[in-house]
C-alpha cells in the first residue's frame, strides 16, 4: 500500500509535532519530505503532499482542504523567531522587505502596517539575509530559525524600547549603517492590536485522506514530541549552534501546539482582517476533519 505523502516545514517550532514520525513508533509509517513554509503548502496545493503543515493563510487560498483539529503552531504572546527589524521606528518606514519563506507572517505583518502602525510601506520579497534585506529596504521581516537566532543573539545586547520595541546596536547583528535597529516581534504586535493569539500553521490534508486514524497519529506524535523536549533541543543546539537552554525555553514558552479556543478566536479574526484588506478573496469557515480518540505512544 502506497504510504500517504506528508510534507513538513524544516524549522525548530516543527519538530516536536513530528517527532513520533521521526523518531518515535511512528517512524516509517508515512513519507516524509522536508522544506520550508510557502512550499509545503505549493506541494499541497499541486497534488505532490498528502498532508502538509501549512501557513494557516493558505488555508483560505487552497480548496477542498481540511484542517486537523487540535492541533497547530500558534504563540500566545511572544514567539521570538517573526521579527521585523528595522533601521528606523517602524511608524517611519518606506520599504520593507519580506521573507519569501514566510506567507502567513507576511500577511501578518500587512495587517499590523495597516492597522497597528496606519503605514503603507512598498513591500518585496526577499531571500532571508538580513544584511542583504537591510541594505534594500527600511525594514526586514524574518521567520523561523534564523530570527530565533537573533532573538537569541540580542537577548544580552538590546533594552526595551516603546510599545514593545527592543533596541539593539546595528553592529551586535554585524549590520554596517545605521548605529541602532528596531526589532519587533510579530505575534507581540498582533497580541497587543487584537488581545488574542496569533495561528501561524495548521496541519491541512486532502479530504478523501482524512481519516479518524490520521488524526489519531498526528496528535499521538505531538504529544510524545512534547514529552521529549531535551532531547530535541540537544539535538537541535548542536545543529543551530545556540543554547540548549533557550531553544527549550523557545518550544515550552513561545510556541503553543495546540488549538485551543482562544487560538480559534485567533485564526478567525486573522481570515477575517485578511479578507477585509483584500489578501484573500473572502474567509471561508474553517472545515475540521474528524476528531478521533486519543492514541498513546
Amino acid at each position: 500500500m502506497t504510504k500517504l505523502r506528508i510534507s513538513i516545514v524544516q524549522y525548530l517550532n516543527t519538530a516536536p509535532l513530528v517527532w513520533g514520525f521521526t523518531n518515535g513508533p511512528l517512524r516509517g509509517k508515512y513519507d516524509l519530505s522536508f522544506t520550508v513554509p510557502s512550499q509545503c503548502a505549493e506541494q499541497l496545493r499541486t497534488g505532490n503532499a498528502d498532508v502538509a503543515i501549512i501557513p494557516a493563510i493558505e488555508y483560505q487560498r487552497i480548496g477542498d482542504l481540511v484542517i486537523l483539529p487540535d492541533l497547530a503552531i500558534a504563540s500566545k504572546k511572544q514567539v521570538r523567531s517573526l521579527l521585523i527589524i528595522a533601521k528606523k521606528p517602524i511608524e517611519r518606514i518606506k520599504t520593507l522587505a519580506l521573507d519569501g519563506s514566510s506567507r502567513s507572517t507576511q500577511a501578518l505583518t500587512r495587517i499590523l502596517c495597516a492597522e497597528k502602525w496606519k503605514i503603507t510601506p512598498q513591500f518585496f520579497e526577499a531571500p532571508p539575509n538580513l544584511n542583504t534585506m537591510l541594505q534594500q529596504a527600511d525594514a526586514a521581516l524574518l521567520i523561523g530559525d534564523p530570527a530565533l537566532r537573533i532573538s537569541v543573539g540580542i537577548e544580552k545586547a538590546s533594552w526595551p524600547g516603546p510599545e514593545g520595541q527592543t533596541i539593539c546596536q546595528s553592529a551586535t547583528l554585524g549590520i554596517a549603517g545605521p548605529e541602532l535597529l528596531y526589532v519587533y516581534d510579530v505575534v507581540g504586535e498582533w497580541r497587543a492590536l487584537t488581545g488574542l493569539p496569533a495561528v501561524l500553521a495548521v496541519w491541512a490534508a486532502r479530504r478523501d485522506v482524512a481519516t479518524p486514524e490520521l488524526a489519531a497519529d498526528f496528535l499521538a506524535s505531538r504529544d510524545f514530541g512534547m514529552s521529549r523536549i531535551p532531547e530535541i533541543c540537544f539535538d537541535a543546539a548542536r545543529e543551530l549552534e545556540l543554547p540548549q537552554r533557550a531553544l527549550e525555553s523557545y518550544l515550552r514558552h513561545n510556541i503553543d501546539f495546540s488549538l485551543d479556543e482562544e487560538n480559534r478566536r485567533g485564526l478567525e479574526l486573522y481570515f477575517a482582517q485578511a479578507a477585509s484588506l483584500g489578501l484573500i478573496s473572502q474567509s471561508k469557515p474553517i472545515d475540521w476533519a474528524v476528531k478521533p480518540e486519543p492514541v498513546k505512544l
